[in-house]
């Protein structure tokens, strides 16, 4: 089994981390393929590479023939950047956290080696994420034009809220006035979405939050809808520029712009090792069953 091994850089005190994760992987019979970014860091943190590394700028055409997973070292933003990595590859993505949270990265660090010996022995599941694609916007994404998170809206620094009126395919909607629009995957709907007031849907739901960011009428709320509508953003902001968002990239765009955004045609493959379901993760990530009244760090049903 060959793993692509994508990390963002880290504080120097975090590469014998990655490097004692990168040897567990070839004891485990798991060959590494680091990205180029990631032997970069490691060789400027003192540490040689001995192992294989990607070319820079790889393209998902072909660029990842004989590789069988992506390992993503770090939080769930490092996890995104792999995503954005990898394209339409349809390689398989595990996420091994070194953050905080880890909603997407959940395999602990005290957990590798089982993790890694799940994986060779083939003790998993592939779990299809959808992402959202923006279908118009060419000249300005060129081909990175997909979220798995969201795609958002959101005015520039300290400017005037903006309006965005909102169609599903061609019927209207609403027009929603506010500091900017979220359109939300199932998978983004624990991240920003969820920090919005948003709701939290079950990953492998077919369906897509449109959450308003701080909005001026306050009887509107986030509205649930099924993933095969086309979505049209109509902008009407007072600036000249709107800041549009995929994940973690970030783009100006004019303030009277059209947006089409729409289900990808293709999805993201997430590993799920064995215990370890998205039930499992809001449990333990949003304290869900626990009694925190009691003061007992135990879930109710246990007692």
């Amino acid at each position: 089994m060959r793993a692509v091994v994508n990390g963002r850089d880290m504080e120097t005190d975090m590469a014998p981390v990655v490097s004692d994760v990168i040897g567990r992987m070839r004891t485990a019979g798991i060959e590494p393929v680091l990205t180029a970014n990631m032997a970069a860091w490691l060789s400027n943190c003192g540490y040689s590479v001995s192992d294989a590394v990607l070319p820079p700028g790889v393209s998902a055409n072909g660029g990842f023939k004989g590789i069988d997973l992506c390992i993503s070292l770090g939080g769930d933003g490092t996890l995104l950047d792999s995503v954005a990595l990898l394209s339409k590859a349809s390689v398989p993505v595990l996420g091994i956290n070194l953050g905080r949270l880890g909603f997407l990265s959940n395999v602990r660090i005290e957990d590798v080696d089982a993790a890694l010996t799940a994986l060779k022995m083939g003790r998993y599941a592939l779990q299809d994420r959808s992402l959202l694609e923006v279908v118009d916007q060419d000249a300005l994404l060129g081909s990175a034009c997909f979220a798995l998170n969201e795609v958002s809206i959101h005015k520039r620094d300290s400017a005037s809220m903006i309006a965005v009126r909102v169609f599903l395919d061609e019927d209207y909607l609403n027009t929603y006035w506010s500091d900017g629009l979220i359109l939300a995957t199932p998978t983004g709907s624990t991240a920003y979405s969820l920090s919005c007031g948003g709701p939290i849907l079950f990953p492998t739901s077919d369906a897509i939050v449109i959450n308003p960011i701080s909005p001026h009428n306050l009887n509107v709320r986030p509205f649930v809808v099924p993933d095969s509508f086309s979505i049209r953003l109509e902008l009407e902001a007072r600036g000249d520029l709107c800041l549009l968002n995929l994940d973690a990239r970030s783009h100006s765009i004019d303030g009277r712009s059209r947006i089409t955004v729409r289900r990808a045609p293709f999805t993201m493959r997430m590993v799920q090792l064995e215990g370890h379901d998205f039930l499992k993760t809001l449990r333990e990530k949003l304290n869900w069953g626990l009694d925190l009244r009691s003061g007992l760090n135990q879930p109710l049903h246990d007692r």
